[in-house]
């Protein structure tokens, strides 16, 4: 029986697939089965139980990447509470705003974090990665994991908070449902097997990353950790030890891997799949993805937090013809392109994106009315302005908080920072407006170099000049040695043009 049968939580269908002895997670130097794997859920359920918690409590997860980051997760929403996710990249009052946000009653938070977030825990219960141990090894005398109950689908399993790039952060609230068809339906368009081996470099409090675990685990799959990607030749060499199969990211884990490694000089033969999603991945950087040596597939893709993970992915077969697209919707999910009267739009004329589905998450806890303002009678609202063509496919055009007015123009950043990556010497560029007298905004550009080449603003400057419409070309560029990014990578566009409105070369 499938999941809607079953009406079991998201946990049990996470849980239910792997075998005993096959290794579900690499974390550094350990090695852990799946038999492991439910035994810690187990554990730390117990310790929920010491709590005394009521049913659909929060319980925030809190740390980096680890299997008791993933134990905890898992045992929040098999135990009939809600699982929180929280950034531990974020600042000490972030955390205790978020946590205090959702009104978190207990936290699964490992001892390095705790150090770190003790404050932001006053009035929290937290348990502790001790609960994993005994005499400060790893205690393998696993009590059975409870067997699967009944629960609503569409109870909320866990409160994902948005990556905050252009508004303070929100909590969506992410049901049971949502997991289940999200999963299953990224888990059909990649083909993913028991055998597929992920390398994890985003991390599972963004809903991208959280996409990773939920799919690895639902195939019985296997699940490689690496949380730092300061060093992208060090995850090369993981992905070829550990022989992983897939390797997501978002544009600035590509930007790295294309022009600060040597990616596309190795062949990988292990590696079949690649997923970007995140943002747009400039087209001149998808050639390059096509160019490299490995031969595995790349699955360009489009989602939001407010569903779940992925709304739609280009297949494969249509990057040389379509490079720039973000294809149609997903199964179960349906995309529409609507103008401002909410009618679809034709063929290459401009509207926003509408998303239905049984991906689309039911709001954001504790705020109705940006609930309200988001999740319309017309879809989820998902801010990106799009066209599509005669096939039905969709290509986004920018953010619509992203767009630049300009000398009378709408101008889509997006297209400035894809013109600036025709210089080969470039791993990055971000384009801004900021307030201008007689332009309405300027445009702004950052842009980071190679390691080891040398670009002046000149340069960067005569490339757009050479492809971009007067008015698009940028006011000023700035060269930076890296850009300012959230801790889900994505760049974080308001520390630049902070920067910029202060006419400051660093962000």
């Amino acid at each position: 029986m499938g999941w809607r049968d079953k009406r079991s939580n998201a946990a049990d269908h996470l849980l239910d697939t792997g075998r005993a002895d096959d290794v579900a997670v690499v974390d550094g130097a350990q090695r852990y089965t799946y038999r492991d794997l439910r035994g810690a859920v187990a554990r730390l359920i117990e310790a929920l139980g010491e709590l005394d918690l009521p049913r659909g409590s929060h319980v925030a997860v809190l740390g980096p990447n680890s299997f008791f980051w993933i134990a905890g997760y898992l045992a929040a929403m098999k135990a009939g509470c809600v699982a929180v996710p929280v950034s531990d990249r974020a600042t000490l009052e972030e955390v205790r705003r978020n946590l205090a946000l959702v009104g978190a009653a207990a936290a699964f938070v490992d001892r390095r974090a705790l150090r770190r977030f003790d404050a932001a825990l006053e009035g929290i219960a937290p348990v502790t990665d001790e609960a994993l141990t005994s005499a400060g090894r790893l205690d393998e005398a696993w009590p059975e994991l409870p067997a699967a109950t009944e629960c609503d689908l569409d109870a909320d399993a866990a409160l994902m908070f948005t990556s905050g790039t252009t508004s303070q952060p929100k909590a969506v609230r992410v049901t049971h449902r949502n997991i289940l068809a999200n999963t299953d339906s990224i888990v059909g368009y990649l083909g993913l097997g028991a055998e597929d081996r992920v390398l994890v470099v985003l991390p599972f409090y963004y809903c991208y990353g959280a996409s990773l675990l939920h799919t690895h685990l639902r195939v019985g799959g296997r699940v490689v950790l690496l949380n730092s990607f300061a060093f992208p030749e060090v995850a090369l060499d993981l992905l070829e030890r550990e022989q992983c199969t897939v390797l997501a990211g978002v544009p600035s884990t590509f930007q790295l891997l294309l022009r600060a490694a040597s990616f596309t000089a190795r062949e990988l033969p292990s590696l079949r799949v690649v997923q970007q999603a995140g943002g747009k991945l400039a087209p001149v950087l998808v050639e390059e993805l096509l160019e490299a040596r490995n031969t595995a597939r790349l699955f360009l893709m489009y989602g939001q937090t407010e569903a779940t993970a992925r709304l739609s992915y280009l297949p494969p077969e249509l990057l040389r013809s379509k490079p720039d697209s973000i294809g149609r919707g997903i199964a179960g999910v349906e995309l529409h392109v609507l103008d401002e009267a909410g009618d679809p739009v034709r063929p290459g004329e401009q509207g926003e994106i509408y998303a239905r589905g049984e991906s689309i998450c039911p709001g954001y806890y504790g705020a109705p009315a940006e609930s309200a303002a988001k999740f319309t009678p017309s879809g989820l609202r998902t801010g990106d302005l799009a066209t599509i063509d005669e096939d039905g496919d969709v290509f986004i055009v920018d953010r619509r908080d992203d767009f630049i007015k300009t000398w009378g123009f709408r101008v889509s950043s997006q297209e400035i920072e894809d013109c600036a990556l025709r210089l080969d010497r470039l791993t990055s560029a971000a384009a801004v407006g900021v307030p201008d007298l007689a332009a309405g905004e300027a445009v702004i550009l950052f842009v980071v170099a190679r390691p080891g080449a040398e670009v002046t603003p000149d340069e960067v400057l005569a490339v757009c000049r050479a492809h971009l419409a007067k008015h698009m070309v940028p006011a000023g560029v700035f060269v930076v040695d890296a850009l300012p990014l959230t801790g889900n990578g994505k760049v974080a566009k308001a520390r630049l043009v902070t920067a910029a409105a202060g006419g400051t070369p660093t962000a």
